[in-house]
């Protein structure tokens, strides 16, 4: 997909829109330029004639052009902008969409900041084309209806506009070449900007504990500062590409009234015709000044909407897989000589209805393990299989439903701890669950998931109970209590595979304990495996395996393994 394509899209998922606009605009700008022409007939007419009947009657007939051209500009006007609206508002749902596609690939080498500019700003810019373009209609019906005009009255400047229009469009679009190349320079140093900001709020508390809050400030500034060139940039362009164009306009305006002066000082023009030029001459201002405005606003969206087509067009991180995920899923996980990141050759079951703890000697094996039963990324060789099915052959969207994977740095949303615990809770506070007012949701399944992860004991320390918002990415929480509610928020789902990643390291002794008894109550007879060094965790797994050098080190109860194999209690207990 290009920009040219995503304009394309854009335009004709508006085009009733785009024609009504443009047809009332056509009416409306027709209406203008019977103006000048009746203002004319009304000087030959009535008043050198001195004729009051002919005077009245014409200002009716003026009267009635003006009620017409006010109502089409107005219905012109709201048919455009609500279809330049409408436009940026699909952008956004298809970025959208793209963005959260099961297969993924769209948002793995852009920051969120710069993602949230490309469907804001980029989308805005690009359903702006629709508005131009329909103003574009409406300045070609004025400068056609002024032509004709001009040609009744006088062909030298039907002549002068019907050639020399074509002359100052061309003029325009070189003009605005410039602008179009800065302006796309100036909306990805902007979206880098909005992206450093959004990954230094996001990090904030963490800058905090480093004391690096100043070195933050510094890396945002000089972020900044290239945006702010970049915008300069784009400005200066603008700026030169609307006065040149204005400058031409003037020239061109001027031409006309000098002819038409000329033709009526040699009575080739009566005074009325020559008030009817002189008023045409000066409506054209206004349809070549839009021209000029449609050039800058092409030039944007194009720019913009080679960007959106790069969001758009971006390949997927993993292919193929339609295959609906079977009914009854038992939850046997196998993998078969897979390579991955860290990764070796790895061969290892992980019975259904169990639960099995992976350590790990090198972190990167426990994200490329998780990458491959998530199915965030296909392994390089080997398999995995969901009861003895691969996982490349099934949905992606559907897998992760049956296969869910809690990694350790999910994020909390914006709304109270229990709709961050359960999806279909109301997001500003828990009302609908909490019928007595208490601030604890009555809903079951809610309940015995937040008492599993000792995420109750959150809700206990806070004002409101689980109705109390947490606040965007969960920041009014410590680190041990967002642990706590993520894996209340995996539990609840209930899936018939379950994999944690970390899901205790900034909590104490005591509550990794409950919350490790928790967890093996809760998941009683479904598959569950958690990926972590943790001894508390370990040990009241059924069976733990330890990836050792990318490969299956060693298998066995956390008790054998801790009492026979080095490196696992390197690993586990050190």
């Amino acid at each position: 997909m290009s920009g040219r394509d995503v304009l394309a899209r854009s335009v004709r998922g508006q085009g009733r829109r785009v024609a009504l606009g443009s047809a009332l605009g056509c009416v409306h700008q027709l209406g203008e330029a019977m103006v000048p022409v009746l203002i004319g007939v009304v000087v030959d007419q009535a008043v050198a004639g001195q004729d009051a009947g002919r005077l009245v009657l014409w200002l009716a007939v003026l009267a009635v052009v003006y009620v017409c051209l006010s109502w089409s500009f107005r219905l012109g006007a709201r048919a455009g902008e609500r279809g330049a609206e409408e436009a940026a508002h699909t952008l956004r749902l298809a970025i959208m969409r793209r963005v959260v596609d099961a297969r993924g690939g769209a948002g793995d080498d852009r920051l969120s900041g710069e993602l949230a500019n490309v469907a804001t700003e980029d989308a805005k810019r690009v359903g702006a084309v629709n508005m131009a373009l329909m103003s574009g209609t409406w300045a070609a019906a004025g400068i056609a209806v002024s032509a004709v005009a001009l040609l009744l009255t006088s062909v030298p400047l039907g002549l002068i506009v019907l050639l020399g229009t074509p002359v100052l469009l061309w003029l325009g679009h070189l003009l605005s070449k410039p602008l179009e190349r800065r302006s796309e320079a100036e909306q990805d140093r902007a979206a880098a900007a909005a992206g450093v900001a959004a990954d230094l709020v996001a990090g904030l508390r963490v800058l905090k504990g480093l004391g690096a809050q100043q070195a933050a400030v510094e890396r945002y500034r000089r972020t900044s500062r290239v945006s702010l060139a970049a915008t300069l940039r784009a400005a200066r362009a603008q700026s030169w590409q609307t006065g040149l164009v204005l400058a031409l306009t003037g020239g061109f305006i001027a031409l006309i009234a000098w002819v038409g002066g000329r033709l009526a000082l040699e009575g080739s023009l009566t005074l009325g015709q020559l008030v009817s030029a002189v008023g045409l001459a000066l409506f054209l201002l206004g349809p070549l000044e839009t021209f000029a405005w449609v050039n800058a606003e092409l030039a944007q969206g194009r720019a913009s909407a080679a960007r959106i087509a790069e969001v758009l067009a971006a390949g997927p991180a993993v292919v193929g897989g339609d295959e609906p995920v079977p009914d009854g899923v038992r939850g046997r996980l196998r993998l078969r000589g897979v390579r991955l990141g860290g990764l070796d050759g790895v061969d290892l079951d992980l019975p259904a209805g169990r639960l099995t703890g992976i350590a790990v000697t090198d972190p990167a094996c426990a994200e490329a393990l998780l990458g491959c039963l998530g199915r965030e990324a296909d392994p390089e060789s080997g398999s995995v299989e969901l009861d003895g099915v691969p996982l490349t052959r099934l949905d992606p969207a559907g897998l992760r439903a049956a296969v869910l994977v809690a990694a350790h740095d999910a994020a909390l949303f914006e709304g109270s701890l229990a709709a961050n615990v359960n999806p279909e809770e109301p997001t500003g506070a828990g009302q609908r669950d909490d019928p007595a007012g208490d601030g604890q949701p009555d809903d079951p399944r809610t309940v015995r998931a937040m008492a599993a992860a000792d995420a109750d004991e959150v809700a206990r320390s806070l004002p409101q109970g689980a109705a109390t918002g947490v606040g965007e990415g969960g920041r009014s929480l410590s680190g041990g209590q967002r642990q706590r509610v993520l894996l209340a928020r995996a539990l609840r789902a209930e899936p018939p595979v379950l994999v944690v990643h970390d899901p205790t390291t900034a909590v104490d002794a005591v509550t990794e304990a409950r919350i490790a008894q928790g967890l093996r109550e809760i998941r009683q007879g479904l598959t569950t495996v958690v990926v972590t060094n943790s001894p508390a965790l370990l040990a009241v797994t059924d069976r733990v395996v330890l990836l050792d050098g990318g490969r299956v080190g060693a298998e066995g109860t956390h008790a054998e393994l801790a009492r026979t194999h080095e490196n696992y209690r390197t690993a586990v207990l050190t």
